[in-house]
């Protein structure tokens, strides 16, 4: 089977009624746990971002709690997961500002885990490669949130 482009999938969206568009979101939302996350996302977070930010830091809160802290071993595999866990919300949103704020808060949670990252040379190079990451994006956003996000990287490393 041939996978069509975006554009081509566009353009036959165009053609089919409402209730087939709906038949249609519908069962996307059925075939894959990710389709719904975004379908949720859309109809019912999209419109409040900062409450959207809000209720994925208490999900990472969680997933930060549940860190078996007895090796690095398995401190590593529960920070990457919870790292592609930021990527997959950040996506949904296709706004930098929320992806910066989760960031953050991401390397803001790390710094409070006992024992410390820094400790460990991989977990400890993954929060550099965050800090580095944030930086460059901060640098594309607009003077003032520039300002203000860099003043709370100044915070985690202070």
């Amino acid at each position: 089977m041939k996978i069509e482009s975006i554009v081509a999938i566009k353009k036959e969206l165009k053609h089919h009624s409402k209730e087939d568009l709906l038949e249609l979101c519908l069962r996307l939302g059925k075939f894959k746990k990710e389709n719904k996350a975004l379908l949720t996302y859309l109809l019912f977070e999209a419109h409040d971002e900062d409450s959207y930010i809000a209720s994925v830091k208490s999900t990472l809160d969680e997933m930060f709690e549940g860190i078996n802290t007895d090796s690095y071993f398995y401190m590593k595999k529960t920070i990457r997961k919870i790292l592609r866990q930021i990527r997959t919300y950040s996506r949904y949103s296709l706004k930098k500002s929320t992806e910066i704020e989760l960031l953050l808060y991401f390397c803001e949670r790390l710094n409070d885990i006992k024992p410390s990252i820094h400790r460990n040379k991989t977990l400890s190079n993954l929060y550099e490669r965050q800090i580095i990451s944030i930086k460059k994006k901060i640098s594309a956003m607009h003077e003032d949130l520039q300002y203000d996000y860099n003043l709370k990287l100044e915070e985690l490393n202070g």
